[in-house]
């Protein structure tokens, strides 16, 4: 692949005193590409979403966005360097409407002026298909609709890089049709996406690459038809014995 990359994880760590949850994890991620990652629960693929996006500190190694080390800035600074993210329980400001939770992600989380940021969420409504929930209290939303406002609110900081998190959990599978159908469209308009998910079939409509945790390590990465075929990813993931 030639096209230039825009996240790099060079031996990533983490522990907990003594509990260590991710090691020395690697990978590299191409501007305008898609790569999904899976594990079985207790991975640490959050983790390592939480430590790319500021959330938590590494223990060791080194991440770089557009050639640029991420050590000490936290997540609001990791923001405005266009890292936007969602996370697996939607967390929407449930006082405020749909609108208003996106106007304070793109006044505040990419810094555009209130003038600015009017027109910009319009339109993010329209692409996310909120425009007529746009005046409704966040927090009465259906299911949905905040998984919906949750990638709405990322996409309202104007990321470089989007990290999912579980985005299709506890959807049916026609409301995940939807949403896949809203990431691809994400995708073309060339934002690079990360996207943890146990939804299979909802990754694999859309990533370019996968990569695999199991038990904090990396256990596989590349084409997702190749990893799927892995008999350690068949067995660790799918419960499928060789």
């Amino acid at each position: 692949m030639d096209r230039e990359v825009l996240l790099e994880a060079r031996a990533v760590s983490k522990s907990f005193g003594a509990v260590r949850v991710l090691h020395e994890v690697s990978f590299d991620v191409h501007r305008g590409e898609v790569l999904g990652i899976l594990g079985p629960n207790g991975a640490g693929k959050t983790t390592l979403f939480n430590m790319i996006s500021g959330d938590l500190k590494a223990s060791g190694g080194e991440i770089h966005l557009a050639g640029t080390a991420l050590r000490g800035e936290p997540p609001f600074r990791r923001c405005r360097m266009g890292i936007g993210r969602t996370y697996q329980i939607p967390r929407p400001y449930s006082g405020m409407t749909t609108f208003e939770n996106l106007l304070v992600a793109a006044a505040f989380g990419g810094g555009r002026s209130e003038k600015e940021s009017y027109a910009f969420c319009a339109q993010v409504l329209r692409d996310c298909e909120l425009s007529d929930k746009a005046n409704r209290q966040a927090g009465a939303l259906t299911l949905l609709d905040r998984k919906r406002l949750e990638l709405a609110r990322a996409l309202a900081s104007d990321p470089k890089l989007l990290l999912l998190d579980e985005i299709a959990g506890g959807l049916t599978d026609e409301e995940s049709k939807d949403l896949v159908a809203l990431v691809r469209r994400i995708r073309d308009r060339g934002v690079t996406i990360v996207w943890i998910e146990h939804v299979l079939h909802a990754l694999l409509a859309v990533a370019d690459r996968l990569l695999v945790l199991n038990f904090g390590e990396k256990i596989a990465e590349g084409p997702p038809a190749e990893v799927i075929a892995l008999p350690d990813v068949q067995r660790i993931y799918m419960g499928i014995e060789g």
